[in-house]
């Protein structure tokens, strides 16, 4: 990977980023806890990237037209932008937790926090909405979803067998994402490429239906497709099992960005093509939708909703265990509970038990609600508190490009890094506005919740700092 003159060196010692965290420690290492090579790391990207997001949001994107296909387009510019970032700060800082590492080790803890914080909500909101989505292919196979507290079951069932295969170690999790993102390859290239051999313009739909502006459509359906694109931070967030991190992050994440974009719009072109839009917009498992339309009956759309389950499934394997890893890194620093930093088999169990009870919570409060669109509800919210860390991350790497001697880097490759970098800053800039008001509505709540969080933890290391006085 190319980088600039600072990015190539490792995150200076200091007082806040001790020079004992630059290499993950593995006191629990073992035949259970093994780093992850290149093949897994890009597959733990692009496992993470596709999972349930790509098998329901075609039929949520539908409502706004074909103008959404504009909002993949540039969504993948974005996300491409986003993915060489993280590659250039794993690079410099290859620590286990990501955006929080980087965010912290520029602008301090408050900012770290921040990262780490945001951050977690994302991955525990996305794995409720994973589950959601997984419900509607699971319901083509056994019905489930006639009533709401069977759906709900579904769910959470959902939710907890990947916690339970993290609970196993770090070598389980590695298998079953491995496992998962060859499988899930089949039917995605099946409906990608052999769509476009059934395409029909006349099923595609208007242009833009939802009556936005043009540019209120493309900037409302990227957030939606946002969900899509999380996972592009996981090798990074995981970089402290990753082997040679430094030099595998980076591939990893660009690898597996591109090949996910690269399916992603094509499964989406073919499922707009081959399923008419009125039927598209109704649909609870597009995917199979458009199989059915390509091959007639109903077997096609069966295998492809067993192929979305175990896609899913990986997904939230993968996710479960990105939810743990970026509260051990702060609770390390001593921003987080220290419960947390506690590891079994190189998996962080607490972050796990912890993320799989909320998860299971807000999935419950949800069906409770009573609302119809609950999966699109969580996106949004997910949407917005995923854009915080990566605006930290784009801002972090700003704050090193400008800090680093003009002198001592390539012309060349800062034109080049500093151009990504803006593009990535403004990206997840406009995808915050594009969440909409009650996304960010709630997502400002979350974040401002984790403040108090953020005071109690801050005066506890005080407390602790502060050298004791005698009481005369």
């Amino acid at each position: 990977m190319h980088s600039t003159g600072t990015a190539t060196q490792p995150a200076p010692a200091s007082a806040e980023t001790p020079a004992a965290h630059i290499e993950e420690p593995h006191g629990d290492a073992g035949r259970h806890a093994r780093r992850f090579g290149l093949p897994v790391a890009t597959a733990l990207v692009m496992g993470n990237i596709i999972g349930g997001g790509i098998f329901l949001l075609p039929a949520s994107i539908a409502p706004y037209g074909t103008v959404s296909l504009v909002a993949f387009v540039v969504l993948t510019v974005g996300a491409v932008a986003l993915a060489l970032v993280f590659g250039r700060l794993a690079a410099r800082d290859p620590r286990t937790g990501g955006p929080y590492v980087y965010a912290r080790e520029a602008f301090g803890d408050f900012a770290g926090f921040l990262a780490a914080w945001s951050y977690w909500i994302t991955t525990w909101v996305s794995n409720a909405a994973l589950a959601v989505a997984a419900v509607g292919y699971l319901d083509v196979l056994i019905p489930v979803t006639g009533h709401r507290w069977t759906a709900c079951l579904a769910a959470l069932t959902l939710q907890w067998l990947p916690a339970l295969a993290n609970f196993a170690g770090t070598r389980y999790v590695g298998a079953v994402q491995l496992v998962s993102t060859v499988l899930k390859f089949v039917p995605l290239l099946l409906v990608a490429v052999g769509g476009l051999f059934f395409f029909d313009p006349s099923r595609l739909g208007p242009f833009n239906a939802g009556g936005h502006s043009a540019i209120g459509a493309v900037s409302a359906s990227a957030a939606l497709l946002l969900f899509s694109y999380l996972g592009v931070e996981s090798a990074a967030v995981s970089a402290g099992e990753v082997r040679d991190a430094r030099r595998n992050v980076g591939r990893a994440t660009v690898i597996g960005t591109a090949g996910a974009a690269l399916v992603y719009l094509l499964g989406t072109l073919s499922v707009f093509g081959t399923v008419p839009h009125e039927r598209l917009v109704a649909s609870a498992a597009p995917f199979s939708d458009a199989v059915n339309t390509m091959f007639g009956g109903s077997w096609g759309g069966t295998a492809v909703a067993l192929a979305a389950l175990v896609s899913m499934t990986g997904c939230l394997n993968g996710w479960t265990l990105l939810s743990a890893q970026t509260p051990y890194a702060a609770a390390r620093d001593g921003l987080f509970p220290s419960a947390f930093t506690r590891r079994r088999r190189g998996v962080p169990t607490v972050g796990v038990g912890v993320t799989v009870v909320l998860a299971s919570l807000l999935t419950v409060y949800n069906y409770c609600s009573g609302s119809g669109k609950v999966f699109e509800i969580l996106v949004l919210v997910t949407t917005f508190t995923a854009t915080v860390p990566y605006l930290l991350a784009a801002a972090a790497q700003i704050f090193h490009l400008v800090a680093g001697r003009p002198e001592a880097v390539d012309k060349g490759r800062l034109v080049r890094d500093s151009v990504i970098t803006a593009v990535a800053a403004v990206f997840s800039v406009w995808l915050m506005a594009g969440a909409g008001y009650a996304a960010v509505y709630q997502g400002v709540l979350f974040l401002f919740a984790g403040i108090i969080v953020y005071a109690v933890m801050a005066g506890r290391r005080r407390r602790k700092q502060a050298p004791a006085v005698e009481v005369p």
